[in-house]
């Protein structure tokens, strides 16, 4: 008992670390554009999918289209999709979008349309605001572009007449798969081409379709891997050289291989975001510009930090959510040096990606020109560039993922690319506009949730414990704050234990009559009464003042307990086997497709329990404990008397409440067990071995 509670006031005070310094940002975009309306610099955008089946094609071009349509010179803008799986369907997908942005870009900027995903927009507006000629037709022409990629998906494959119509479906073979297929780049607009104009004769961004090679014996570094087949090198290896003071010799391959987006726009600014988070503000770019640009601090700025936000989370967010660490903790992290890279929803200074540390003499110019147009022709430059997403590529030049590019080998490996850039003297902003910068999907069921926060728990701990920990790799290099804030992150999955202690030994000894906490009448009492008051209600006032709600407060002290008891655990486990070297690093992509069924119950808030699997099969059995315990006492009260009330009261009052406390909070998890029908149900299965496993163990404990 006095180790966990001695651990849980170590991640307290680590907690308030971020909660003393907390900045908020505004931005002046009209100085801005006045300043350097001709210079502003180029953008690329890179947009990153996976696999079809999860990340729907139409979901996928909706967050292109969005990013495509901002309010900024088309000329210098380039959009990469970034296709993992190498997808017939996605760029089929893509190729109608292109054609779709002709009228879309024309029609977002005639009504200052916002937000400017078609799918976003359509289903915002109320029927009253449909009569309008313009927004039929252009809801006509999205209708029938949705219908085409639906007909191909459901088909499972572009039908050959399609694939005459264009000739980038040739670079597809019967043999490709996701695993296993050769890289593919089809430049479908170039902004430096004066016929790629949308219908009002003004040209369009650039948008690129690339798929990086994979076969089976290349391990490919997931995320990671895909970015970096997009991220560039500058082409002069005296300038790489410079960057990371080291002797050119060592950088002689990137005088003639370049990665993919250098070749076509270089620009200086990266924005990557997942493919399911769209553009919700069509003036994010100007926004983070106001930062990059900025006279007096733009020149220690690596990357700019917008939050994570979703459209289908529900009122009361029964999964929990990111309320506390987009409101509160990310804005303390701000005061200490800039917030965590989170992999999507930020833009980036491109040499800082190339592990150029900070210099207070060095000053990058962000500010150019248009690109200029290529003398190159288009189909040979496309098979020039093929080359530079090969799967070999990253064993030909082994500085990419370590120092060079996105980290390797961690599952979150956007936290560990900005840990390291921020120890190299570079600093970070976090900025939340009125607005939402961006808005994305969030997960569903329950198993989705807690294998999410598994993936981002063990790549956190992994951080921890490698030589890039904040602990000593950013010792002397990082604010004391910040190595504070990034621990909160690093320790999620060792909290596990001092939480699992919690919620089984104090309801064993409630069954048995020890009491474990001083009696009411003790001063010693007092102290225990204060922190658990003092606790509930602070975390219940920053929740509301976040924009919560009292019932989405309790939904997150039920995640707050479902993960630490289950995600957390085998995250824990997980890293130490990977330590040891019994286990390899895998990457979960989140389903981002929910049938009708459990998309139903989750608007109605009811938890999603379907699915069998190790983790609910341990919350079921833990709820299952604290029931029977519970039932044990009130027995002893009630029936056989072998307890009084007043003695309860007196010595046991904090563990009964803990045991009450936990029982009320699985509520949704006794009725998925024994009342519900529906097939959000906990599985019958699931439900028989909790029952019995935590009835055999409550009997041996009760008559030991």
């Amino acid at each position: 008992m006095l180790g966990a509670e001695l651990w849980f006031s170590f991640y307290w005070f680590i907690t308030q670390s971020v909660r003393w310094n907390r900045i908020y940002r505004h931005t002046f975009r009209d100085r801005l554009l006045l300043r350097y309306e001709n210079e502003l610099p180029r953008v690329d955008v890179f947009v990153c999918t996976a696999d079809p089946a999860i990340e729907p094609p139409i979901m996928v071009i909706n967050t292109v289209l969005s990013v495509l349509a901002y309010n900024y010179p088309p000329e210098k803008l380039s959009v990469y999709l970034s296709d993992d799986a190498g997808s017939e369907l996605t760029f089929y997908a893509l190729l109608e979008a292109s054609h779709f942005a002709k009228h879309w870009l024309p029609y977002c900027k005639k009504f200052n349309v916002e937000p400017r995903s078609p799918a976003a927009y359509f289903a915002s507006l109320s029927v009253s605001d449909q009569f309008d000629a313009d927004f039929s037709k252009m809801k006509g022409l999205y209708e029938e572009m949705a219908n085409k990629i639906d007909i191909v998906c459901k088909a499972g494959t572009v039908s050959d007449q399609e694939k005459l119509k264009y000739k980038g479906f040739s670079k597809w073979n019967s043999y490709s798969s996701k695993k296993n297929h050769a890289a593919i780049l089809q430049i479908l607009n170039d902004s430096r081409d004066e016929e790629t104009k949308d219908v009002d004769g003004v040209r369009l961004p650039t948008l690129v379709y690339v798929a990086r090679e994979k076969h089976p014996e290349h391990f490919h570094n997931f995320k990671a891997g895909a970015m970096n087949a997009l991220v560039s090198l500058v082409p002069v290896a005296h300038h790489i050289s410079e960057i990371l003071n080291k002797p050119v010799d060592d950088f002689v391959d990137y005088n003639v291989q370049l990665r993919v987006s250098s070749e076509i726009s270089n620009a200086p600014v990266i924005l990557n975001v997942d493919c399911d988070m769209y553009s919700n503000n069509s003036n994010a770019i100007q926004d983070a510009l106001c930062f990059f640009m900025d006279e007096e601090r733009s020149r220690e700025i690596a990357f700019v930090q917008f939050p994570q936000s979703f459209g289908n989370a529900t009122k009361n967010e029964v999964y929990g959510s990111l309320r506390v660490i987009n409101e509160v903790e990310s804005h303390g992290s701000d005061g200490y040096g800039g917030p965590l890279y989170v992999g999507t929803g930020c833009f980036h200074r491109r040499d800082t990606l190339y592990g150029r540390e900070y210099s207070t003499e060095a000053r990058i110019d962000l500010k150019s020109a248009c690109p200029e147009k290529m003398e190159e022709n288009m189909h040979e430059l496309e098979e020039r560039l093929e080359g530079l997403a090969s799967s070999t590529y990253d064993l030909n030049n082994t500085q990419w993922g370590n120092e060079i590019g996105l980290k390797y080998g961690c599952p979150v490996e956007d936290v560990l690319t900005g840990l390291t850039i921020k120890c190299k003297g570079w600093k970070s902003v976090y900025y939340r506009p009125k607005r939402d910068a961006f808005v994305g999907v969030t997960a569903t069921t329950l198993d989705q949730i807690l294998v999410q926060h598994k993936r981002w728990s063990e790549g956190d701990l992994m951080i921890l414990f490698s030589k890039y920990s904040p602990v000593w790799y950013g010792l002397g290099k990082l604010n004391p704050g910040l190595v504070l804030g990034y621990l909160i992150y690093c320790l999620w999955s060792p909290n596990c234990w001092a939480t699992l202690y919690y919620s089984i030994v104090p309801s064993f000894c409630v069954l048995k009559g020890i009491p474990l906490f001083p009696q009411v009448s003790s001063k010693w009492f007092l102290p225990f009464a204060y922190v658990i008051i003092a606790e509930l209600i602070y975390s219940f006032a920053e929740f509301l003042w976040s924009g919560g709600t009292i019932l989405g407060w309790w939904n997150e002290q039920r995640m707050w307990l479902y993960k630490r008891t289950s995600s957390y655990m085998f995250a824990f486990l997980d890293t130490m086997l990977k330590l040891f070297g019994s286990s390899n690093t895998t990457f979960i992509v989140t389903p981002k497709v929910t049938n009708d069924d459990v998309l139903l119950r989750y608007k109605q808030e009811k938890m999603e329990f379907g699915s069998a699997s190790p983790m609910l099969t341990i919350l079921s059995t833990l709820a299952m404990i604290n029931l029977f315990c519970l039932m044990g006492l009130v027995k002893k009260l009630i029936l056989t008397r072998e307890l009084g009330l007043e003695y309860v009261f007196e010595t046991m009052a904090l563990q009964f409440l803990l045991c009450g406390v936990l029982v009320f909070v699985n509520l949704p998890l006794y009725n998925a067990l024994f009342f519900r029908q529906d097939k959000g149900k906990i599985p019958s299965s699931t439900a028989f071995q909790s029952v019995a496993f935590a009835l055999s163990v409550c009997t041996c404990i009760a008559y030991m």
